[in-house]
């Protein structure tokens, strides 16, 4: 298991915006259908742990931090079965040097196998992989549509590229950034729109037809996702679909009654959790091993958790800097 080891280094955020700093805590153990995982990489999740998290005046529970995590069990509970000591595992938990995954669990503290030909590294955006695969399934796109990707961030970019697998006709960015313009592009986007020199709206009609995308995916988020939220509706088609995935606006978003006539607006995980998580966390890890959901370029920067203040800094103030940002708890 860990030896002696009693105590461990977690990620804390004490009260004040974007205090973060590693304090000791005791290493938890793991109950029955539990198992303890000693952490080798986890990832930040920009739109939670900044909208919800850096800019929060308020002390912030260490459990509440992070949710993308992969590494080594090293110890098992007694009704535990098909895991065992040494295996590699993605787990849904916080940023610390060890975590408890819980084999019945789905989302918080569940598990996930990692097959041999995916690294730690790769692994952390499992939780994220699952997310797009299942609100791309959701959005139930058809071959012959046009589908825009509202926000090029993580989530976007892995929205955008599990989309590609329902071939539909016409895939289309749009990012208020040019360099993830550019990537998007090279992530299998149609066309990406840079919201800075183009008008989003008009640009979406005129490579529809003049009529509107079929299905928008909102991943915009945060207080830039207040104004981007009405844009989707704007560009979306009669009868069309907008799928709002994106969280943490810090204000309400405004429902224009005129503006969803015509229109579904999907929520999020429109889903029974209990039965499509543990098949779409399956499919998901599938598509990282395969390399048909491509996430190494997607890491930008990589530190030692005690320089978490540094890391959560940088992609609060230089957003065109960072992208995917990555705890390196072992060497």
């Amino acid at each position: 298991m860990t030896g002696t080891q009693r105590t461990m280094r977690r990620l804390a955020k004490g009260r004040g915006v974007g205090n973060f700093a590693l304090e000791d805590a005791p290493v938890p153990e793991p109950g029955p259908r539990e198992v303890l995982i000693r952490v080798h990489r986890s990832l930040i999740s920009r739109g939670s742990e900044i909208g919800g998290r850096y800019r929060n005046e308020e002390v912030v529970a260490a459990d509440a931090l992070g949710y993308s995590a992969a590494g080594d069990v090293v110890a098992a509970g007694n009704a535990v079965t098909g895991i065992h000591i040494g295996d590699r595992v993605a787990v849904m938990a916080p940023h610390a040097e060890y975590v408890i995954g819980d084999l019945d669990a789905i989302t918080a503290r569940a598990v996930t196998p990692i097959p041999d030909s995916v690294t730690y590294e790769q692994a952390v955006f499992h939780p994220l992989t699952v997310g797009a695969v299942m609100w791309s399934e959701l959005a139930r796109i058809q071959p012959e549509e046009a589908v825009v990707v509202m926000g090029q961030g993580l989530v976007g970019n892995l929205v955008l590229q599990a989309c590609r697998a329902f071939q539909p006709a016409q895939i289309i960015a749009v990012d208020a950034i040019d360099t993830r313009c550019e990537q998007a592009l090279a992530f299998g986007a149609d066309t990406a729109i840079d919201a800075r020199t183009e008008d989003p709206v008009e640009r979406v009609r005129e490579l529809t037809d003049g009529v509107g995308a079929h299905v928008v995916m909102e991943c915009v988020g945060g207080p830039a996702g207040v104004h981007t939220f009405p844009q989707a509706l704007s560009m979306t088609r009669p009868l069309g679909r907008v799928h709002l995935i994106s969280l943490y606006h810090e204000r309400p978003l405004a429902l224009d009654s005129r503006a969803i006539q015509q229109r579904a607006v999907i929520g999020g995980y429109f889903v029974d959790l209990e039965t499509a998580w543990r098949p779409a966390a399956g499919q998901a890890m599938e598509h990282l091993a395969s390399g048909s959901i491509r996430v190494d370029p997607l890491v930008s920067h990589r530190f030692h958790p005690s320089d978490a203040s540094d890391a959560y800094a940088m992609l609060h103030d230089r957003l065109e800097e960072a992208f995917g940002v990555v705890f390196a708890w072992v060497d």
